[in-house]
């Protein structure tokens, strides 16, 4: 079997992720009952999980995505994440389908979660570009995306339409393998600011 189909757990010092299951159905909710409406991906609740799960476990299926969940210092569920549109043939994948539970926001989680996952899209899969989108109007998650150091490869317009019913706008980001190195110094930095 491809080790891009490959289930594992990514361990950092604060973040651990590690593949998701449906006994984390109500971890998750709980989770994530207070993330209000945003520019976020699509954020299970009580009455969409189950659909989340089922979607999420086709794309597994055919080998597109590799979800996470994520568990802060204490082992408690932080949130969810995942490799998706992967595509092994062309050593490619996006990082996405984040959401975080408000209580972890602003704080080292994220710099860490992408730290391995960056780490492991590069180092153990040989990705050549990892992507990541969000709507081009989230400007904290634009903002956000700029400071791991991916760069804008430009706005996909009317890309899709949320489940609002409104036609958004995304942004991609990628970074390439010859820049992880740089974007790894980066992170470790930003990681050692965090710390304090």
């Amino acid at each position: 079997m491809s080790n891009w189909r490959e289930a594992v757990t990514l361990s950092g010092r604060h973040v651990t992720l590690r593949p998701l299951a449906r006994g984390d159905r109500d971890a998750i909710v709980a989770a994530l009952a207070d993330v209000g409406p945003s520019f976020a991906t699509i954020v299970p609740d009580a009455a969409t999980i189950d659909g989340w799960y089922d979607a999420i476990e086709e794309q597994v299926a055919a080998g597109r995505a590799l979800p996470f969940v994520v568990l802060d210092a204490s082992g408690a569920v932080a949130g969810v994440t995942r490799f998706l549109r992967m595509n092994e043939a062309h050593r490619r994948l996006e990082i996405g389908g984040t959401v975080y539970a408000p209580r972890v926001q602003r704080t080292g989680v994220n710099t860490e979660a992408k730290r391995l996952l960056l780490a492991h899209a590069f180092d153990a899969l040989a990705c050549q570009c990892v992507q990541l989108r969000t709507n081009v109007l989230n400007r904290a998650s634009r903002t956000a995306i700029e400071r791991l150091g991916a760069r804008l490869d430009g706005i996909l317009r009317g890309h899709m339409v949320t489940p609002a019913g409104e036609v958004r706008d995304s942004a991609v980001y990628s970074i390439m393998a010859h820049e992880w190195p740089q974007v790894r110094r980066n992170l470790n930095q930003l990681m050692r600011g965090e710390a304090r």
